[in-house]
This record gives C-alpha cells, sequence and structure tokens, in this order.
C-alpha cells in the first residue's frame, strides 16, 4: 500500500489572467505620457547644466563693471600737486626751540566735502587776501583758486616748507615757531578772560601783552585787511606739541580789524579747537560747517570789548 501523502501539488499548468486589451484611445493616451515624461526628464537635466553657465556670465558682468569703474575712477583722479611759488622767511616766536616738530601719523587733512566747502568759499571771494595757518598739500590748490589775490602760509615745519620752491609777491610762505604746548589751553582761557590785555581792542597786536596773541607774525600779516583766514595749524595733535590756541585767538583779534572776514577752524572735534572757538569767534557768528569745518563770518567790531556779547558763561 503506497504511504500517504499529505499533499500533492497539482501538475496541472495554472491558469493566468491576463488583462484586457486597450482600447485604441487608452493607447493613444498612454503614449502621450510617456513622451510628456520622457521630455520633462530631459528638460530638468537641461536646467541643471545651464545654471553653471549662467553664473560663469553674471560673474563676467560683475567683473567687467568693476574694472571700468576703477578705471574711470583712475582717469578723474585729481592732476598732480600744483608748484607754489612763494618767499620763503623764519620768524621764529621768542624762546621756541630750533627743533623741528614732530606731527603725529594721525594728522587728519580735509575730507572731499570739507575742501570742496573751503574752495567754494574762497573761489567765491577771489581774488581776494587769504591767511592760512597750516601747509597741506590740498591748500595748495587755493593759491591757485585765488589767482590775482594774496596769499600767505604760516607754518612750523621746516619740511613742508621745503617742497615749495620759487618766488612770487603774491603767494608767501612764512616760517612761524610757537611755543606754548595744548596742555596749557585750560589756563591760556582763563587768563584770556580775566585780563584787559585781551579783549578785542587793547590796541597793537605786535605789542600785546595778552599770552594768546601772536606777535612774532610777519608784518604783511598785520597790515593786510583779510577777507579769509583758515586756522588748521600748527598739529595741535598732542598735549605737548603746540595748540591752535594763540592762531584762533589771533585769528579772532585780526578778523575783527578788518571790514568782514570769514575765519575757517579745522579739526573742531578736539577739544581746543572747540573751546577756544567758541570763545573768540562765538557760536553766532557761524554760518556754515561741514565735517570737522566750521567757518564764523566776523564782522568788523575792533572797538568791542566783549569778543560774545550774548555769552553768558564764566569759568569758575
Amino acid at each position: 500500500m503506497p504511504p500517504e501523502v499529505p499533499y500533492c501539488r497539482s501538475l496541472s499548468t495554472p491558469t493566468v489572467q491576463f488583462s484586457p486589451p486597450l482600447s485604441p484611445e487608452a493607447q493613444q493616451n498612454l503614449a502621450i505620457c510617456y513622451k510628456y515624461c520622457r521630455g520633462r526628464k530631459k528638460m530638468n537635466i537641461n536646467v541643471r547644466k545651464l545654471i553653471p553657465a549662467v553664473i560663469m556670465i553674471l560673474a563676467s558682468f560683475s567683473i567687467i563693471r568693476f574694472l571700468l569703474i576703477t578705471f574711470f575712477t583712475t582717469s578723474s583722479s585729481s592732476p598732480p600737486l600744483p608748484t607754489l611759488p612763494t618767499i620763503l622767511r623764519h620768524t621764529d616766536a621768542p624762546g621756541s626751540s630750533t627743533k623741528q616738530p614732530k606731527t603725529s601719523a594721525n594728522a587728519i587733512m580735509l575730507t572731499e566735502k570739507e575742501f570742496q566747502l573751503l574752495s567754494t568759499l574762497v573761489a567765491h571771494k577771489s581774488p581776494c587776501n587769504l591767511l592760512i595757518f597750516g601747509l597741506e598739500p590740498q591748500y595748495l590748490y587755493l593759491s591757485q583758486i585765488n589767482a590775482g589775490g594774496t596769499t600767505i602760509f604760516i607754518e612750523d615745519d621746516i619740511n613742508k616748507l621745503r617742497t615749495i620752491k620759487a618766488n612770487s609777491n603774491s603767494t608767501q610762505a612764512y616760517k612761524v615757531g610757537y611755543n606754548i604746548p595744548g596742555k596749557e589751553a585750560y589756563n591760556l582761557l582763563k587768563h584770556a578772560r580775566k585780563n584787559p590785555a585781551c579783549v578785542p581792542s587793547s590796541g597793537l597786536l605786535q605789542v600785546s601783552k595778552c599770552r594768546l596773541q601772536l606777535t612774532n607774525l610777519p608784518q604783511e600779516v598785520y597790515q593786510h585787511k583779510w577777507d579769509v583766514i583758515v586756522v588748521d595749524g600748527p598739529s595741535g595733535d598732542t598735549p605737548e606739541a603746540p595748540g591752535r590756541m594763540g592762531t584762533i585767538y589771533t585769528a579772532s583779534i585780526i578778523a575783527r580789524a578788518g571790514n568782514m572776514t570769514d575765519v575757517v577752524i579745522h579739526d573742531v572735534n578736539r577739544m581746543i579747537e572747540k573751546w577756544f572757538s567758541w570763545e573768540f569767534l562765538c557760536d553766532e557768528n557761524l554760518v556754515s560747517s561741514k565735517g570737522k569745518l566750521w567757518i564764523f563770518r566776523i564782522r568788523g567790531q575792533l572797538n568791542s570789548t566783549t569778543f560774545c556779547p550774548a555769552k553768558t558763561a564764566v569759568i569758575e
């Protein structure tokens, strides 16, 4: 008797069910779908390939734009500094040292907007009498703007004066020494407020007893009626360096001896320049400013016994 087989797989071929045939309309839709999907895949591949090319084009435009800006900026830069015709003389202050003044590497020149304001002022008054305390390369252009007028530079650094050549009666440069350091500013301010010799109507400037008055300037400075006075010297960049107390005070006295004088003070962000401008030029006379540059318009007041009648502040 044969053994019992619990399970026996049928030897017959299983029935395979086929999907019903597609209708013509379905076959057409299937073909369209296949073409669309294939085209979309190709388009994605092409877009990815285009991205690096677009980046390269944009980078090229940026480089070209940078080169054009650099070219035109270089082409429009300022011309070489003019050779300034001058007469160089020495008038050092009594007791001043013959050593060359030490200037700080942080000395700040006028910004473009500051110089534009100053040059516009000089051009408006040209030809005029222009007195400048301090000799910076930018100021050489002011002498050219003031063609036909008189320009005098007062400078204590012989190295700056050595860059000037030739002679001219309309533009002159003088070496003048200063012997009062900036750290004496507060004491000098109190001295000026209490001493009658420091009032505007105190008499001849050359023999003034006021400690702030510069009595060692060239005679031409005292003899002229000045239209514009620029104070940008001495350096005054450290407490030990000569300060601008005397130049600001003297500029205010000279300005009051004329009819109407514009006094320009640079570096008014510094305490001495700000203090002494307020004290002797008066904030009510401030007519224009730009950055660290102030312009005061002083009318002739030589007979006045006070600098700023409206001022009420008193140093204790």
